[in-house]
């Protein structure tokens, strides 16, 4: 299915929501059905490593497309800048955590309800190419891809087969809120997705 572009501002009906969907506004990806097999259920290309800055577009957007409302996120501390511990959101302040012991490239957002959802996070630099290509990848089923399989297939020409590249697992240890003792998910040595939060 090839993945829908569209702007942050068009409403999604009940059809539209169960599309793939690249948003090239805000440079974001979400496949319709998060998949607890799956490293990841999107991808977000920042503007820039400010967190008070992107944070605040990039909840808004995600409570407008999920229809749910995120309360919590999970960073990697050192792949930002300026990490307020909340941000402000529509009727609320989003907490942030951060942590130094799992994949700097997810991002990981936590709902008053459902699942946890984690994001690819593309960094700002990188090449228009190879960002688009991965948003697009990440907007399809990546079940049994690590997120080094994701940017090894996003830096291949276009449409290369999804077999080609070796889908052996991660080996990250569970994400811990350093700056507040709980852990944000827990990962299986498998890399398989398993994406159940652990108590705080």
């Amino acid at each position: 299915m090839t993945p829908t572009l569209h702007s942050q501002h068009t409403p999604l009906s009940p059809v539209e929501s169960a599309i793939p969907r690249v948003d090239s506004a805000l440079r974001l990806a979400l496949y319709p059905v998060p998949d607890r097999r799956a490293v990841v259920d999107g991808a977000w290309w920042p503007y820039s490593r400010d967190a008070a800055a992107e944070l605040p577009h990039l909840i808004a957007a995600i409570d407008q497309r999920l229809g749910r409302t995120v309360l919590r996120i999970g960073v990697y501390r050192d792949a930002w800048q300026r990490i307020a511990r909340r941000i402000p959101a529509r009727g609320r302040q989003v907490r942030v955590g951060w942590f130094r012991h799992s994949d700097p490239r997810v991002i990981t957002l936590v709902f008053a309800t459902g699942e946890p959802i984690a994001l690819l996070l593309i960094p700002p630099d990188t090449a228009a190419g190879t960002a688009e290509a991965a948003l697009k990848l990440t907007a399809q089923d990546t079940t049994g891809l690590a997120t080094d399989d994701i940017l090894i297939l996003a830096s291949l020409p276009p449409d290369p087969p999804i077999h080609a590249i070796s889908r052996a697992g991660t080996t990250d240890s569970p994400a811990c809120w350093e700056n507040e003792g709980g852990s944000v998910i827990a990962h299986d040595a498998t890399g398989t997705g398993d994406r159940t939060p652990a108590p705080a």
